[in-house]
């Protein structure tokens, strides 16, 4: 008992020795190294001798701090002047949040002893990292008495000052940074820090930006219009982010500069939207790439603010794309270099704008692709038909089983027309790769660039397998007539088909026909070095090209024509020859796909005509009667041409552009092929010359082969044909190849595969697509589900 008789005592002996040092403390007095010892060893006595000791300690420790702040708010509240209050206010936090930090360390034995005595009321148990409970005693007093009754008067003080400051008015913004600053170290609250200034003082100063920028932003819209607003509103943003960094909170997780950023879009941009938007397509046609650009940084900042400028300018791409191109019409269609400098120009037009007006952003350059697609494969400048007779002509079977000639699925009536623009792409890099007037006045690194163009145009073709039919036809024609103008150049762009995703089997087929002449040089060394000694006229004169048919041929290009006999005699040599070193392969000749050169001689002269083949075996008729007149069912019989062949072959012997004296004459007169009949005569022309200067020349050469070579009237509808050909076999095999993977698939399912698989070649069409599938089905290579027929099974 006498123990504990001497514990009660210790705080009330302790205690007014205790609280001098206390209240010096607390007012920023000068404490002695002595006073501050002694206050250490008072509070650890009184925690351990007196069971109650803490309990006395800790209430009366608060109501000193209460009669402080009291004191300190008594002070505040004497200033009436909003600046005055704020300078009394952030000087009496500052020495009070100071000392926050000393007089707890007296009183951690203090805290110890509080901590342990789960039955107070007053305390709860510390956790860690928890403030301690003098500093959260401090903190909580002073937002319970002078924060909680002024707290109304320092924010309205704080937002008048920033008011002031938005109207261009100095003062001295430490004032608002201090009390930021006291809110901010206020709480003492270690789950959510800063709390209380959020819900005070964040959201004070949002609002009164947002009531500041309502009254002041359409009233200068109103005033200066659309343009000039908006770059009111950007240097407002920036003005406000930059005030916010000063006034706001920064501390790593506070969101309180982006939610000002957040206020300020809303009142000075989305508010406003539909405006300034209204405003997007009048200056992409104007190309006011400095307000393009002010706009998008503007509408970049609000929720699909940018959505109606990429629309915008999908469509300037689209009308003035077109527009361009139907202006430039006449030209165009008739010169597929003026084409292609045309798309090109306007590419490169709508990239500037992009780049300058929208920097770049990826979903600008993917509108441009997508509006510049829509160009390229325009119908409306000039298309290319397709037109598909239901001949009932099957298509190649693709799954190895036995399938009858019935099973094959057969063309339809009508296609939909389709751009010329691939077919264009194809004869410009005909001339840029084939000895032109064009190829030979650029250096090799132009041609290489223009080549370049042309990929870069051919990215954007929807049909590519338009292209790559009329690609390969010219690189035939070159390869066949050795017409080429740099071989080196020939097989880069293949390998650059290659990288820009042209389908393998097709880049790997035109890979194959250069490998073939390569292969070809050397046989016709081993031949004429075989048959020079017996006929060293064979040697000299015969040229042979022996060709992979599934690299090269068609079924259309093998043309029957009677030879003349000087080439039928050397054919037999020639097989031997094969025979004997490739056993068990068969040759087959394709006249269609040779040339060669005769000597033709009259009244004026000698010259020699480079012909095709077709255009020797006519003029060999009048080899042993050169002046006699030859009618047009004779040559016919002759020739054993067919009949449209024959009636082109004779046009361009009759009729050969840019000549002021044809090979042959023929009576009547004719006007097209199509007005020769039975008993039209031809003759040679014993005037024919070449006339150079004004002057005849008696002797000379020309080459009558044009555009003649490797190309039949039954080819070019096969060309046509052919692609939709293709293109059913390309969808048969993609919707086998989708449906052996998947097993159960539905069908819009399946055509977004089917699209995504053939898009490098061709976009197949819906009706395409339905009846591939619908053949397939009645074929047994899938079905569909018994209780859903949008789903399909894969039959294996």
């Amino acid at each position: 008992m006498a123990m504990l008789k001497q514990g009660q005592s210790q705080f009330e002996d302790k205690w007014p020795t205790m609280r001098p040092t206390v209240l010096k403390l607390l007012q920023q007095e000068p404490v002695t190294r002595a006073e501050w010892q002694d206050l250490f060893w008072a509070v650890h006595s009184v925690c351990l001798w007196d069971d109650k000791g803490p309990t006395k300690v800790y209430q009366a420790l608060q109501q000193d701090i209460l009669e402080f702040i009291k004191h300190a708010q008594t002070r505040v509240l004497h200033n009436q002047e909003d600046s005055a209050l704020l300078k009394s206010y952030i000087a009496e936090w500052g020495k009070f949040f100071t000392q926050c930090d000393y007089l707890p360390k007296p009183f951690m034995q203090l805290e110890t002893s509080l901590a342990g005595k789960a039955h107070s009321s007053t305390v709860q148990k510390k956790n860690q990292g928890e403030e301690s409970i003098v500093r959260k005693l401090m903190l909580d007093s002073w937002n319970s008495s002078i924060f909680s009754n002024i707290k109304q008067r320092l924010q309205d003080s704080a937002m008048k000052l920033v008011h002031a400051e938005r109207n261009g008015e100095a003062f001295d913004s430490q004032l608002v940074i201090g009390v930021r600053e006291s809110y901010v170290n206020l709480s003492s609250d270690t789950e959510d820090k800063l709390k209380i200034y959020r819900d005070n003082f964040e959201k004070a100063y949002l609002e009164a930006t947002e009531a500041f920028y309502k009254l002041k932003a359409p009233l200068y819209l109103q005033s200066n219009g659309v343009q000039n607003y908006m770059w009111y509103a950007d240097s407002k943003l920036k003005e406000e982010e930059t005030r916010a960094q000063r006034y706001l909170e920064t501390g790593w997780g506070c969101t309180s500069v982006s939610a000002l950023t957040e206020c300020c879009v809303n009142v000075l941009v989305t508010a406003f939207k539909e405006t300034i938007l209204h405003e997007c397509a009048g200056m992409i046609r104007s190309n006011e790439t400095d307000k393009l650009r002010l706009m998008f940084s503007l509408m970049d900042r609000v929720p699909d603010g940018i959505t109606q400028m990429l629309r915008d300018l999908e469509a300037h791409i689209v009308n003035q794309g077109l527009a361009d191109m139907m202006a430039a019409a006449e030209t165009i269609t008739t010169d597929s270099e003026k084409y292609v400098e045309q798309l090109l120009e306007l590419f490169n037009r709508f990239s500037a704008l992009v780049k300058e007006a929208f920097n770049d952003d990826p979903r600008f350059l993917t509108s441009r692709d997508k509006a510049y697609k829509t160009v390229v494969n325009d119908t409306s400048v000039f298309k290319l038909e397709i037109p598909l007779k239901n001949k009932g002509k099957p298509a190649l079977p693709i799954i190895s089983r036995s399938t009858s000639a019935k099973d094959f699925q057969r063309v339809g009536a009508k296609i939909q027309p389709e751009s010329k623009c691939p077919e264009l792409l194809a004869n410009y890099c005909d001339m840029l790769l084939r000895k032109t007037v064009l190829s030979k006045k650029l250096t090799s690194e132009e041609v290489e660039k223009k080549l370049k163009d042309v990929l870069l145009v051919l990215k954007y073709v929807q049909n590519k397998d338009v292209f790559m039919r009329y690609h390969k036809a010219h690189l035939t024609r070159r390869l066949i007539l050795d017409t080429s103008a740099d071989n080196e150049k020939e097989e880069n762009m293949v390998e650059w088909l290659r990288e820009v995703g042209m389908p393998a089997d097709y880049v790997n087929k035109l890979a194959r026909m250069f490998q073939d002449i390569k292969v070809s040089e050397d046989l016709n060394l081993e031949f004429k070095d075989a048959h020079r000694n017996n006929n060293e006229y064979i040697a000299d004169s015969i040229n042979i090209k022996i060709l992979n048919a599934g690299a090269w041929a068609r079924s259309s290009d093998r043309v029957s024509v009677s030879l003349p006999m000087e080439l039928e005699d050397y054919i037999p040599q020639v097989e031997e020859f094969y025979r004997l070193k490739h056993s068990g392969r068969k040759l087959q000749w394709h006249h269609l796909m040779s040339n060669g050169i005769i000597t033709f001689g009259n009244d004026i002269g000698k010259f020699d005509l480079e012909v095709t083949t077709f255009q020797m075996g006519v003029l060999f008729a009048w080899n042993q009667r050169p002046k006699d007149k030859v009618t047009y069912e004779s040559l016919r019989l002759a020739t054993e041409l067919p009949d449209t062949e024959l009636r082109k072959t004779l046009w361009s012997l009759v009729a050969f552009p840019k000549m002021k004296r044809q090979v042959l004459l023929c009576d009547p007169e004719a006007k097209s092929p199509k007005d020769f009949d039975d008993s039209s005569q031809f003759w040679p022309n014993q005037e024919f010359a070449l006339i150079k200067n004004g002057k005849v020349q008696k002797r000379g050469k020309i080459n009558l082969i044009g555009r003649l070579q490797l190309s039949t009237e039954k080819s070019k509808e096969e060309d046509n044909e052919g692609i939709m050909q293709l293109r059913i076999l390309r969808v048969q095999e993609a919707i086998v190849k989708i449906m052996k993977m998947r097993k159960r698939i539905t069908n819009a399912a399946l055509q977004t595969e089917l699209v995504e698989i053939l898009k490098n070649m061709f976009l197949p069409s819906k009706k395409l697509i339905k009846e591939q599938i619908e053949w397939l089905i009645e074929h047994k290579y899938m079905r569909r589900d018994e209780d859903n027929i949008n789903l399909f099974i894969y039959m294996a």
